[in-house]
């Protein structure tokens, strides 16, 4: 099971598909698909707009407290959790469910496991002095989801982002809005509020095919008997073999603050995308480019990331009027501010809902023609 970003289930989705797994069910905010062991590596070590990747162990109705005791109860946990591992409930969410109290729902969960392991190992004390074992549980209509969490840190975090800027972009909400546009690495992308950099380091990520989660560690990874470390070299190695450091990529950010641009050029130095990406500092009122048929793909500032509504205004016009300025280009813009669209100057081809964490944004669509195809002499 995946979680992600609201609306960006269909993007998962379809990274899923394309790993060559079979897509079992897509609900707000979670994909669930099946995979073999060797799944639970590939998929952290490739998908981009998946929040983590967590192995379904259970899955049933509960609309009583000791009804859930005994759902967590009937789970085989000795199969998955060694007589020493660490275990412990990381997350309860509940939604539109009579069970709504993440504490209890949490104690509970834990004392039901430990009582089916005391079963297996004959012990009333477990030293928990091993392997850690996260555990997300998420209930639904009184549909209770439990999975072991493969992942641990969030798959948003690649390693490269050592400097951010105010109220960043999570990663992999960026590279999901790249993949909502028609945008591919033989096409212009400028990030004119390009901040501490994630658009432009995830379209060059994209670029160059380089997988997300090459270069960290996961939870799972030692779990042997779960996911064999072989695994994990074998997804480590694939990516390699897929990567090109190659191509050249049109891909520029531009902003406005100096340290911030600073910021991005040492983020993609260590994303190992530098050379692909043209940083500068630049407001947006300079926004220009002499080709045709580019992207603008951006977050600008609004609420606690600028000063008062006058200046967002400002922004907005700003960034409408150097955009009309560019001759056959398409712009893609995520705001939480809700007037957006009413100062770009046009009515958004499609106006898609994303939720950054609990902020409801706007993802604004304004498409531009596609370019001519060319003729074979």
């Amino acid at each position: 099971m995946a979680p992600c970003h609201f609306g960006m289930e269909s993007v998962l989705k379809k990274e899923i598909n394309m790993l060559g797994y079979e897509i079992a069910e897509v609900m707000d905010g979670r994909v669930i698909f099946y995979a073999d062991e060797t799944g639970i590596a590939r998929s952290n070590v490739f998908l981009r707009t998946a929040e983590r990747i967590l192995l379904l162990v259970g899955d049933f109705t509960a609309t009583t407290f000791d009804e859930l005791f005994e759902g967590i109860k009937n789970i085989d946990w000795p199969e998955y959790i060694p007589e020493n591992g660490r275990f412990w409930v990381a997350k309860a969410a509940s939604v539109k469910s009579k069970l709504f109290s993440p504490s209890d729902i949490q104690s509970i969960t834990k004392k039901a496991m430990v009582e089916r392991m005391k079963e297996k190992y004959a012990t009333d004390w477990f030293s928990e002095d091993g392997d850690s074992f996260p555990l997300r549980i998420f209930i639904t209509k009184d549909r209770v989801l439990v999975g072991l969490d493969t992942t641990g840190e969030s798959l948003h975090k690649r390693g490269y982002r050592k400097l951010v800027s105010a109220a960043p972009l999570a990663e992999n909400l960026a590279a999901g809005l790249i993949a909502l546009t028609p945008w591919n690495k033989d096409r212009i992308l400028v990030d004119p509020f390009c901040g501490c950099g994630t658009i432009p380091i995830e379209a060059a990520m994209i670029a160059a095919n380089i997988a997300p989660g090459m270069n960290r560690e996961f939870t799972a990874e030692n779990w042997n008997h779960i996911a064999p470390r072989k695994s994990w070299y074998s997804a480590v190695d694939e990516a390699g073999d897929m990567m090109d450091l190659s191509v050249r990529p049109d891909i520029q950010g531009y902003d406005i603050d100096a340290d911030m641009v600073a910021s991005a050029r040492k983020n993609a130095e260590a994303a190992g995308v530098l050379e692909m990406i043209h940083f500068q500092q630049r407001p947006v009122s300079e926004l220009s480019h002499s080709k045709k048929y580019g992207f603008i793909i951006t977050n600008p500032p609004y609420g606690e990331r600028i000063g008062n509504d006058e200046e967002v205004v400002t922004v907005y016009k700003e960034l409408a009027e150097r955009y009309a300025a560019l001759d056959s280009w398409s712009a893609f813009v995520i705001t939480g501010y809700a007037d957006a669209e009413k100062y770009m100057g046009r009515k958004a081809d499609k106006n898609r809902k994303i939720y950054n964490g609990m902020m409801k944004t706007y993802f604004y669509s304004f498409n531009g023609p596609k370019p001519m195809s060319r003729r074979k002499s």
